[in-house]
């Protein structure tokens, strides 16, 4: 796809690649992968900023970054203004120059407390919540869908009260609440925001190729695509997207498995790892074996045992 730099706000990146969100995957040593393998901005997983008020260990724990990590946006969660701009000062933050705000989030848990995707159903409640975490100094961007329903679709008018609340950047997921990560993604729907606003506008949904960045490109003409599902099945797909060199699939993963241990404790590492092996090994030669032998694993030491027989 064609590459080009991007400016966020007062932030230049070196290119318009990036890793989005993923609930329970996107920790430190994933995204610093991805990041090694040409990833242009690489996202946290979300975080609540109720979480971040009341101090949840947990909450910070998701946002744990470093300097090798080479930089990252943080992504929050909320429907409170005030609660989400002291989340963006909060000092767990301080790392992170981007805030991301979530509001295409489709898990019902979510939706129905007004967060996440709901807030594409209250524009007013959408425009203050940027004009307040604006206030932070932070660089904000946004991540929606483009609608509830077919029958809803808002992304022209979302997309233009985003940049209006002072958005330097918008993301947008190609598919409604509704169809979860199912069905097509609506390039048009993708090309009306676009068109509507000057800043950078991301396009997601539906990257597992370079051939599918490229039509996502051309049928939206976005600044940019983001990679969300297909990495979990192999991040190298961005040195597909970017040219980077690549590795084999067995140093990939024991250098994931390393940075992993040096940052989470054992029983995280060896649940992590598993769900990763397992995403890994889709597509080889006896996957379902492997599987079954992985998820039995008690240690990271024998995941490596069992993953090393699948790529010596």
């Amino acid at each position: 796809m064609r590459l080009t730099p991007i400016r966020v706000g007062e932030i230049q990146l070196n290119n318009n690649v990036f890793l989005a969100p993923l609930a329970g995957y996107t920790n430190y040593p994933f995204r610093r992968l991805c990041k090694g393998y040409g990833a242009g901005l690489c996202y946290t997983e979300m975080v609540s900023a109720k979480g971040l008020k009341y101090g949840s260990e947990n909450t910070k724990e998701l946002l744990y970054t470093d300097e090798r990590e080479g930089g990252c946006a943080a992504q929050i969660f909320g429907s409170e203004p005030e609660i989400m701009r002291m989340a963006c000062e909060n000092e767990a933050l301080a790392p992170f120059p981007i805030i991301d705000i979530n509001m295409g989030c489709p898990v019902p848990k979510i939706y129905k407390n007004g967060e996440g995707s709901a807030l594409l159903e209250n524009p007013k409640l959408a425009e203050k919540i940027v004009k307040e975490c604006v206030k932070s100094g932070k660089t904000i961007t946004v991540k929606f869908r483009i609608g509830i329903n077919e029958d809803s679709l808002v992304t022209e008018e979302f997309a233009k009260r985003m940049e209006g609340a002072g958005a330097s950047l918008i993301t947008i997921h190609g598919r409604t609440k509704d169809k979860i990560y199912a069905g097509d993604v609506n390039f048009a729907e993708i090309a009306k925001a676009k068109n509507a606003v000057k800043i950078p506008v991301m396009a997601n949904g539906g990257v597992f190729s370079n051939e599918d960045a490229e039509r996502l490109m051309k049928e939206t003409g976005a600044d940019g695509v983001m990679v969300a599902r297909a990495a979990l099945f192999d991040p190298q797909i961005f040195c597909a997207l970017t040219g980077t060199p690549t590795e084999s699939r067995k140093e990939m993963f024991e250098k994931q498995m390393k940075w992993t241990r040096q940052v989470c404790d054992e029983r995280f590492t060896t649940v992590f790892m598993r769900k990763m092996a397992a995403f890994y090994v889709k597509g080889t030669r006896g996957a379902a074996a492997f599987k079954d032998r992985l998820f039995q694993a008690q240690t990271p030491d024998e995941i490596l045992s069992i993953t090393r027989e699948i790529w010596e």
